[in-house]
């Protein structure tokens, strides 16, 4: 059934050629804002995180549901002519394209931007790669792993002294989806304005290089690139994780008054005119002495005990949750990040909500992930297939319809 949506994207159709993780990230968005998403999968077996093994709800990928839900699914043969001859008859209709494979490969399979161009001059073409469509490594694949290595997110993240370390969070893979979707809404608003589409173009590597900006600031203004500071701030301090008696806390001191007041609730007001941590230049120079000071306070009480008291007099301070405790906070809940979606097939389960709220144009109502093609005939008869037509695609393997 085609969504119907109050969305602020509502009446917006996309055609997300994409998959695992940056592409669905960005039809996320977008489905969720109201956009109508159709999410074209390869033949035979679809998205690769279909087949994520671990964990799986009643037989369904879990990461595959996460990324996928408010969106409809055809599933299409684009090796065969009569796949591609599909795609085009569905360009016609859309607003926006969008993909996620090697620079190149569309255009090695006739469906370049040039020529969806042709079938709709208006279609707004968004690629996500690796490292660009542009530059001396436009044809290399891209992996959230090595982005992040190439970009140097690794190399400042971790302990002081240890190897390189990978965000836990695919950074790059999110980031690149979340300024797609950016990307394709400010190309939408120039063709509500003048009628014509555009390549819209971003990838890993400058998503990665965007989640630097203290640290490239640092190195513009220095020469120098900065290191690890496990949970502490690269510019300023007390800015990090602390052990309380019970488990860790974050201690926000990111200004002087804050610091001031933090020296107070520790119980050593003496601290504010101390010569090594008088002033946030001095703190950084001494964070050593700093932290080791702070933490044997801090380890004498519980973390709810600190976090009242840090509230209490204004000091930003919140505990270090794991992943179970964020996801069930009452914080969490009252702006909807868990949404609750039935599935034909895993039944009753749960997503990460929309992180946008508005006044006026609601995010869409979660429904679940697609089948794989399961909206192939509901779609095709959109594009003017007939019953007929769409059997003869379905015998000849060119499409499918509704599998798990």
């Amino acid at each position: 059934m085609k969504p119907n949506s109050k969305g602020p994207l509502a009446g917006m159709r996309v055609l997300e050629l994409t998959q695992i993780m940056s592409g669905p990230t960005c039809g996320l968005m977008l489905a969720d804002l109201g956009a109508d998403v159709i999410k074209v999968e390869k033949l035979p077996d679809g998205d690769d995180a279909r087949r994520y093994s671990e964990p799986r709800v009643n037989g369904v990928s879990a990461p595959f549901l996460m990324l996928n839900r408010n969106k409809r699914g055809i599933a299409l043969d684009l090796k065969k002519s009569e796949g591609r001859a599909v795609l085009l008859r569905m360009v016609r209709d859309a607003d926006v394209l969008v993909e996620n494979f090697r620079t190149g490969t569309m255009d090695k399979l006739g469906l370049g931007y040039e020529t969806l161009a042709r079938e709709n001059p208006g279609l707004i073409y968004c690629a996500i790669t690796g490292y660009g469509r542009t530059g001396p490594f436009a044809d290399k694949g891209g992996f959230d792993l090595l982005a992040q290595g190439f970009t140097g997110l690794m190399s400042i993240t971790g302990e002081p002294g240890g190897p390189p370390v990978k965000s836990g969070p695919p950074l790059t893979d999110i980031g690149a989806g979340v300024l797609a979707a950016t990307g394709i809404l400010a190309a939408y608003v120039h063709k509500l304005k003048t009628g014509a589409g555009q390549i819209v173009d971003t990838s890993l590597m400058e998503a990665g290089l965007q989640q630097t900006y203290w640290h490239a600031a640092i190195f513009l203004a220095t020469g120098q690139s900065p290191g690890p500071t496990g949970s502490a701030h690269v510019l300023t301090a007390p800015y990090q994780a602390f052990h309380a008696s019970d488990g860790w806390i974050n201690i926000g001191g990111a200004n002087q008054s804050n610091w001031e007041r933090i020296a107070e609730v520790l119980g050593h007001p003496e601290w504010k005119s101390d010569p090594r941590f008088a002033t946030n230049t001095d703190r950084m120079a001494n964070l050593g002495a700093l932290v080791e000071l702070m933490s044997a306070v801090l380890i004498k009480r519980t973390r709810a005990e600190w976090i009242a008291a840090f509230d209490a007099a204004g000091v930003p301070a919140g505990p270090v949750h794991s992943i179970g405790e964020a996801l069930t906070h009452p914080q969490a809940i009252a702006r909807g990040m868990v949404v609750d979606v039935m599935h034909p097939h895993a039944g009753a389960t749960q997503g990460v909500g929309c992180p946008l709220h508005f006044s006026h144009t609601p995010t869409a109502a979660p429904f679940a992930a697609p089948l794989l093609g399961q909206h192939t005939r509901e779609v095709l008869g959109e594009s003017g297939y007939t019953a007929a037509q769409i059997d003869g695609l379905v015998a000849r393997g060119v499409i499918a319809e509704g599998k798990a």
